[in-house]
């Protein structure tokens, strides 16, 4: 659990709804501007196959980082 909170800061301080909808908007944004980053470089060819494989972990870093959130918030883990 402690390396999952030091992999993800953010989705363990859900005290509140407000808090929990903050945490969510900036996984959000940080998949947004990386998908962004991502999607400009991904217009050189050599490069293509780096972005995606990126792509996929920073996808895969939003999804596990909003669902910990939620998870935290509803006090399923602690």
């Amino acid at each position: 659990m402690d390396t999952l909170k030091k992999l993800f800061p953010r989705s363990f301080d859900n005290s509140d709804v407000v808090k929990l909808v903050i945490t969510i908007i900036i996984y959000v944004v940080i998949g947004a501007v990386a998908g962004i980053l991502l999607g400009i470089l991904g217009s050189i060819p050599v490069v293509g196959l780096i972005t995606g494989i990126v792509g996929t972990l920073v996808e895969l870093y939003v999804f596990i980082g909003v669902l910990l959130a939620i998870l935290d918030f509803l006090k399923v883990i602690k």
